[in-house]
């Protein structure tokens, strides 16, 4: 059997083991055996405008894609945190939630947990984490979730505050940011006192502020595939600062 065929038979091993067990696993081994491969890595989204040229001679598409706009929220610690400032060049993995939902959230929470996890550099200790990545939940009741309380919620359920920012801040920007800079499918609203959003999707963002990714934070299945598509984006990263 060629090595190619190998690498993609244990790929698809690995990738199982996540499925169907939703354990913690460390997606570099994937990507350690991909390294030398051509990569199929995550497309964009969020098309803003195809325009047509010649390049030498030859008609293509020049595709522009939506670049995600800054937000600036306060963090479970009461820092102030800007995701293209503070975060520049981190990808992110975005969800919404807020502290006293009762079924969804705890569910979208731990398996946002269980993606960190798999970025441990050392599968056997906790604390080494991949700093290429940063965990954004963003709560969408910020009248109830104050900074205070984010802290709280946090600490249940043992999140890492360095590596995972839960942030409160204006209803307004928060509701904005989820319908025009993630383009999430969550209804027409204004952002006032009766819009209320509530979605189980966790969005990828790399470190450019491009979209590289839409899943259900409830699928295990999506999970896995997030943690994988996550992975590939770090390789890209590590490739275009070389």
């Amino acid at each position: 059997m060629s090595q190619p065929k190998s690498k993609n038979l244990l790929l698809k091993l690995l990738i199982a083991i996540a499925v169907t067990s939703i354990v913690p696993l460390s997606f570099f081994l994937i990507a350690k055996l991909l390294h030398k491969d051509k990569l199929l890595l995550p497309r964009k989204y969020g098309v803003e405008s195809i325009i047509p040229k010649t390049v030498k001679g030859k008609q293509v598409v020049d595709t522009e894609y939506h670049q995600v706009s800054d937000l600036v929220l306060v963090n479970q610690l009461g820092q102030s945190i800007s995701l293209n400032k503070d975060l520049k060049g981190k990808i992110l993995v975005v969800d919404f939630f807020f502290s006293h939902c009762p079924i969804v959230c705890p569910k979208l929470t731990k398996n946002m947990k269980l993606l960190l996890r798999a970025f441990r550099k050392d599968p056997k200790r906790e604390e080494q984490l991949d700093n290429q990545i940063q965990f954004i939940s963003l709560t969408v009741d910020p009248e109830r979730d104050s900074f205070q309380q984010l802290r709280k919620f946090a600490d249940q359920y043992g999140v890492d505050h360095d590596h995972w920012y839960m942030l409160t801040g204006d209803k307004k920007k928060i509701y904005d940011f989820a319908r025009y800079e993630l383009k999430l499918t969550v209804g027409e609203g204004d952002g006032g006192a009766e819009d209320f959003i509530h979605t189980e999707k966790i969005t990828i963002l790399d470190g450019d502020r491009f979209i590289r990714g839409y899943y259900a934070g409830l699928d295990s299945f999506e999970i896995s595939k997030c943690a994988y598509d996550l992975s590939l984006l770090t390789m890209e990263k590590k490739k275009q600062t070389k």
